[in-house]
Parts: structure tokens; C-alpha cells; sequence
């Protein structure tokens, strides 16, 4: 039957607009959820419309109205936009698949008017929408085979070979996957083979991480070096993925010495390594790069969880009157906790307190238990988009590298994890003092370099008004950049994509909003602007070294390294 044949996979792009992709999480350490809140929060929900009968009695009989125009065909309920659950021609040209759309849309809306925003702090708005939320998109009919057009005709047309691979795909996920459907097809991708491949090699390894030097690609390069400080939930090389898509690739290509801090994925035996010791880490990678390109300092990079850490080691630095760090970036970093935001929607004390003690009696945060709870905060993307695919219609998920990537998580120490909690609760780097690093009180205000922030527009992590709280914090020049898309993507934005843009502006008033108002649109990517950003803050040119490493340093194994290929 050629017609079902499993063809080879290719490895797609997100340019292709697959749902899921502006949904990863990626990179954050967060709090995590379990089902005891779940069905607390609802509880606390039934309570509040106990308390208030008479919206819910009329909200009730708006819905009975819509259900009775439903019935008889003249309702105009309609999917939202961006809903593609119901792509189906069948769910608009047939009257009963309509009609059963239209009071499944109708009842969802009911149940989410419901949630009272009204005198409530934010974070129980959001925990009462997200329970309701994982309830109604859990009661989709498209969810269920005998009620999804799609995957009857699939079945159909395979002569029920569909129904066969689907199972098989469900067991196997039960087994192997913790029940979960797969995101993405493995299959293609092989890390050192098409996936970070930059040319390089490890000139530094210590128990915590690897720091790995980058080939030249030009025949000068300049004489400041960068150091890359990635997330420590997620391996480094979402910022050299594919040829063509990589940041390290592109960085390298316009004469810019390149290194990276390659984490170890750490055991219950490494549950002791704290914040000082990553920020360590991160001074280690510093003396390495000086010291092999002759630089008295360096630039760094700083992504999301490894923006954090590079701004506490900056506070530490400026408390210790050390120089070695001349330009900074920061990619989609919140340090500000207490805007609004899907990673603080379950950052209360108890829920705090709860992910503490569970990652301290494992020792660790373990990265897959983690990727499942992310997954739940975007139930149609990220959970029901696959049960569909990979049960109800029987195909394989497709094969993005970015989601590769995504599903290559990696574990927290639970002293990491505890310290990156303490940041999220308490708040500190907003005030002078609030916290220690390395025996150094950090006030970020005493950081005078330049930074160079960037936020994504459609970030629904770390959202762009929280990050932009960044440029009054720091005390040096900041240049801020918004990008047009979500958090991943704002990291992954090669030259060539015509629908990027983004926005810079001159002036920072204390309001995002008013920044934005201001800020000028470009097309394209962040990624052009950056490079004269940080061209003009590397130093002059010169010959570009024939070897790498020193002889302090000695180059060992070639890049990626040993410690991104570590699962546990």
C-alpha cells in the first residue's frame, strides 16, 4: 500500500509555520505544578462562583441562547484565527460536525467568562484560566477519533492502517515517554553530525561545564573575544543549530572570536552546585578566552537562565572591581519577577516551597519531568496537536530541529534549582544588596557596561514589558531591541527570513509601551544590527590565529564536546 508508506523524514524549518514552535518553553527553570494545585485552584474557582450566583445564572442562560441559535443553524460561532484544530473542511460544511464545533466553542467561551478578574491578583486569574484551560482543551472533540473528521477519512483511506500505526505510537509513548506524545521525529538528527557543527574544540573542562573555541572563518578577526553563556536547563547549541541557522556560525563569519560554555548535565551527586558555582563557571570561561586570544577582556552573551547567571556574575564583577568584561547581551532574560507572565503564574510560596522539596529530595530537577509540565501549559500546541497526529491520524511528528533540541533537555541541581527559585520569589535583583554572590553583595546599578538587550514581541515566557524592566536596573548604556516573535525564535533568526522585523528605539522611558510608541520598525533580523553593535565593541582587527588553544589551555576534544552528548 504505497499510499501509507512511511516516507524517509525531511528535516523542516520553522519557517513553515508549525504550531508548536512559538509554544516551546525552552531555557527556564521554573517553578513546575503538580495536580494537588490543579485541583486547588479549581476548587478555589467553584468557590468564588458559589459566591456569586447571579453571573453565573446569567452567563448560563446566554449560553442556553447560543446553544438554542446552534440548533437551529444561525449561529455565527467561529473558531478564533490562530485555532487550527478545526482546519477540517468538515467542521463548516457539515451541519452536524458544525453544530457540534459551535457548542464546544460556545461552551469553552461560557467556562472562561466565568474566571472573575475583578479585585484579584494576577497570578490567581491566571492559575483559575490555566486549570480551566487544560478542562475544556482536554474535551475537544477533535480529540476524540469517532468525533474528528480527519482522522475518520484517514482511516479510511488507509484501510485502517492509521488506527494501527496510532496505537502503536500510544503504547510506545506510554512506555518510553511517560505518556506523553512524541513533539518531534528524532530520527534525522544527530548532535555533532548536522546539529552543532560549527568547527571548534574544548580548551577547558572542569566538573560543571566544557568551554569550547570556535574555528575562524575570516582571515582577520577582532581582537576582543565572546563568550556565550547559555540556559543551564537546555544544551548549548540552540545557537548553532543547522548550518545557514546558526548564531555561532554567523558570528564567526564576520570575524568575531567565538566561545562557548558547554554545561554538564549534572546527577543527585551534583545536587550541591549552586549559583556560585556556575558563576565560577562562568569566570573560568572568561580567563580562558582572555588568556588564549591575549585580550585583557571580553564580551559576553547571556540567554534567558544564562542571562541571569550572567547578570549576577556582572554584579559580582563590579563588587570585586574586576574589568575582565567589556560589552554585554542579554537574549529574552527577565530579571524583574514581578510583571505579569506565565513563568510567575505558579510562583507563590507554597508552590515554591513544594518544588524545592521535591527537587531536593531527588537531588536534581529532572529536564523531562520538567518538558512535561511545560507541555501543559500549552495544551493544544504542545499535548493535543500530537495526541491527534501521532494516535488519531497515525503519522509521525515532523522533524524540526528546534524541537529536537527542545526535547534534549537537561537536569538542575537542586541547590541551582532552589537559588533560581529564591531569585523568582523574593525578587532581589531590583534592589542593591538583596542577594550574595561569591561573598559579594550584587547591586546591579554598579554594572557600567553596555548592554545590548533583546525581547520578543510574541514571548509568552519571558514577556518583552518584563525584560525591558532590564534597562533600569543596570547602570551603563542599553541598547534595546524587539524582536517580532516568541521566545525561541527571537534566538534563532537568520538573515533571509522576510517576515522578521524589528524595533529599536533611541530614547528608554521608564514605560514599555511608550518606548515602543517611539521605536522605529525594521525589516529583517536582530542579528545584522547586533553585529555592528558588538563590531564596534570588539577591539581592532587583526590576523586571525593559526592554532587554537594555548599552551595554558590546551584544545582537546573537537566541538561539541563530551558533555552535550550526557543524558541521564
Amino acid at each position: 500500500m504505497e499510499a501509507t508508506a512511511r516516507r524517509q523524514p525531511e528535516i523542516q524549518t520553522p519557517e513553515e509555520n508549525h504550531p508548536a514552535l512559538n509554544a516551546i518553553l525552552g531555557a527556564n527553570p521554573f517553578v513546575g505544578l503538580d495536580a494537588t494545585q490543579v485541583i486547588g485552584t479549581l476548587t478555589m474557582l467553584l468557590s468564588n462562583l458559589a459566591a456569586q450566583p447571579t453571573a453565573v445564572t446569567s452567563r448560563a442562560f446566554q449560553l442556553w441562547l447560543e446553544l438554542g441559535q446552534i440548533a437551529a443553524g444561525s449561529s455565527s460561532v467561529a473558531p478564533e484565527p490562530g485555532d487550527k484544530r478545526f482546519a477540517d473542511p468538515a467542521w463548516s460544511e457539515h451541519p452536524g460536525y458544525r453544530r457540534m464545533m459551535q457548542s464546544y466553542l460556545a461552551w469553552r467561551t461560557a467556562m472562561h467568562d466565568l474566571v472573575n478578574d475583578e479585585g484579584v491578583e494576577w497570578k490567581e486569574i491566571e492559575q483559575q484560566k490555566f486549570a480551566l484551560t487544560l478542562i475544556t482543551e482536554a474535551l475537544s472533540p477533535t480529540n476524540l477519533f469517532f468525533t474528528n473528521p480527519s482522522a475518520l477519512k484517514r482511516a479510511f483511506d488507509t484501510a485502517g492502517q492509521s488506527i494501527v500505526r496510532g496505537v502503536g505510537s500510544f503504547l510506545s509513548d506510554l512506555w518510553n515517554n511517560g505518556g506523553m506524545p512524541q513533539q518531534v521525529d528524532k530520527r534525522p538528527f544527530q548532535v555533532g553530525k548536522n546539529l552543532a557543527i560549527s568547527p571548534g574544540v574544548v580548551v577547558f573542562r572542569s566538573p560543571v561545564c566544557e568551554v569550547i573555541q570556535y574555528a575562524p572563518a575570516t582571515e582577520n578577526v577582532y581582537q576582543r573575544p565572546i563568550v556565550f553563556i547559555p540556559p543551564q536547563i537546555n544544551k548549548f547549541y540552540i545557537m548553532d543549530l543547522a548550518p545557514g541557522r546558526s548564531f555561532v556560525e554567523y558570528a564567526v563569519k564576520h570575524g568575531l572570536p567565538m566561545f562557548t560554555i558547554s554545561w554538564r548535565n549534572p546527577t543527585p551527586e551534583n545536587r550541591n552546585w549552586g549559583l556560585d558555582d556556575y558563576v565560577t563557571a562562568c569566570k573560568d570561561a572568561i580567563s580562558a578566552a582572555c588568556e588564549i586570544t591575549g585580550s585583557p577582556d571580553c564580551n559576553v552573551l547571556g540567554v534567558c537562565a544564562g542571562g541571569i547567571t550572567t547578570s549576577l556574575m556582572l554584579g559580582h564583577l563590579a563588587a570585586s572591581g574586576d574589568r575582565r568584561v567589556n560589552a554585554v547581551t542579554l537574549l529574552v532574560t527577565m530579571l524583574d519577577t514581578s510583571m505579569p507572565s506565565m513563568t510567575g503564574m505558579f510562583a507563590t510560596d507554597d508552590a515554591i516551597k513544594a518544588a524545592r522539596d521535591r527537587s531536593a529530595q531527588k537531588g536534581i530537577l529532572d529536564g523531562a519531568d520538567m518538558a512535561r509540565v511545560f507541555a501543559w501549559l500549552r495544551p493544544n500546541d504542545l499535548v493535543w496537536n500530537y495526541w491527534v497526529n501521532n494516535y488519531l491520524l497515525g503519522n509521525d511528528p515532523a522533524p524540526f530541529d528546534i524541537l529536537y533540541w527542545n526535547s534534549d533537555s537537561t537536569n538542575l541541581p537542586a541547590k541551582l534549582h532552589a537559588g533560581f527559585l529564591e531569585l523568582f520569589l523574593k525578587n532581589p535583583l531590583t534592589k542593591s544588596g538583596e542577594t550574595e554572590i561569591l561573598g559579594t553583595p550584587i547591586d546591579l546599578h554598579a554594572v557600567k557596561n553596555d548592554i545590548y538587550l533583546v525581547a520578543g514581541m510574541t514571548d509568552h515566557i519571558c514577556a518583552w514589558r518584563a525584560c525591558y524592566r532590564a534597562t533600569r536596573m543596570f547602570g551603563g548604556r542599553i541598547e534595546f531591541v524587539l524582536g517580532s516573535s516568541g521566545h525561541i525564535q527571537s534566538l534563532v533568526n537568520p538573515p533571509g527570513n522576510f517576515k522578521a522585523r524589528y524595533y529599536v528605539g533611541a530614547k528608554m522611558p521608564e514605560n514599555p509601551d511608550e518606548w515602543l510608541r517611539g521605536a522605529s520598525e525594521n525589516k529583517g533580523t536582530w542579528w545584522d544590527h547586533w553585529i555592528k553593535w558588538i563590531g564596534a565593541r570588539s577591539g581592532d582587527e587583526r590576523p586571525a590565529p593559526k592554532s587554537l588553544g594555548s599552551d595554558r589551555f590546551k584544545p582537546t576534544t573537537p566541538a561539541p564536546g563530551i558533555y552535550v552528548h550526557e543524558h541521564h
